[in-house]
């Protein structure tokens, strides 16, 4: 996170002192030298695992930030995908990325056309065009409350029989280091928040896997869990990651 092409952490502290939106404008041009950024190891699996149930024509990212989930997209969509995000400095980093890297191939880019749309979660401003939705760490971003309304979103703005596809990793084992860094950051962010305004919502715990599954149920998804085997397994064998895919009834 401190090497040179990353945030200082002096910038960090900037960032967790604004707002949403904010905080990531300024932390875009930086954003793909953190851990933020979701890893292609995390990334390639689940675009493996897509193409099997492909494939798709048009694909959105939800909350794409500078476009790392788009690349999964162009792989496995036909005719169009996009990425939607609050934070227009994350959109312009990717969009411009994305730009160089079709001028670097000649002025041709592999897979559909990509179009980046600044929009909130909550209120997408899409009608029932995608059949594929995917997003990669971003619910943290969303009070458990919200969840339903951001569920509702996602369930209209995909066709019939479209699917909604996300990543989830298992909880650490209360007591290990993981636990309680999770632990320590949550409730840091509480503090944070309680004192300070406007509030930066990012909380790790509060995306609990069989709440979700309920809630996407009842928002019209049916709902599958396939293993990422490539993430490895816990102790007990049971694997460390899933891919939630929500078929809308």
């Amino acid at each position: 996170m401190f090497t040179p092409e990353g945030p200082t952490f002096r910038e960090l502290a900037v960032q967790a002192l604004s707002s949403v939106e904010y905080g990531y404008d300024l932390l875009a041009p930086k954003f793909d030298h953190t851990p933020f950024r979701t890893p292609d190891d995390i990334l390639d699996p689940v675009g493996s695992l897509l193409a099997r149930l492909g494939p798709f024509d048009r694909g959105l990212d939800l909350c794409c930030g500078t476009g790392a989930g788009l690349r999964v997209l162009r792989e496995v969509c036909r005719e169009r995908v996009a990425g939607v995000d609050i934070s227009a400095g994350m959109l312009a980093v990717g969009r411009e990325r994305h730009r160089k890297s079709a001028a670097d191939d000649g002025g041709t880019q592999a897979g559909p056309p990509t179009d980046w749309v600044r929009g909130d979660a909550l209120s997408l401003p899409f009608g029932p065009v995608f059949d594929l939705v995917v997003s990669f760490g971003a619910f943290g971003h969303f009070l458990p409350r919200e969840r339903p309304a951001l569920f509702a979103q996602v369930h209209a703005a995909l066709r019939p029989g479209g699917r909604f596809a996300f990543p989830i990793v298992a909880p650490p084992r209360p007591g290990s280091l993981g636990y309680w860094v999770l632990l320590g950051f949550d409730s840091g962010m509480r503090v944070r928040n309680a004192v300070w305004r406007p509030p930066f919502v990012m909380y790790y715990r509060v995306f609990r896997l069989a709440d979700v599954q309920r809630e996407l149920a009842r928002a019209g998804f049916t709902v599958e869990l396939y293993a990422l085997p490539e993430l490895g397994r816990r102790p007990d064998g049971s694997p460390r990651a899933r891919l939630v895919v929500a078929e809308r009834r």
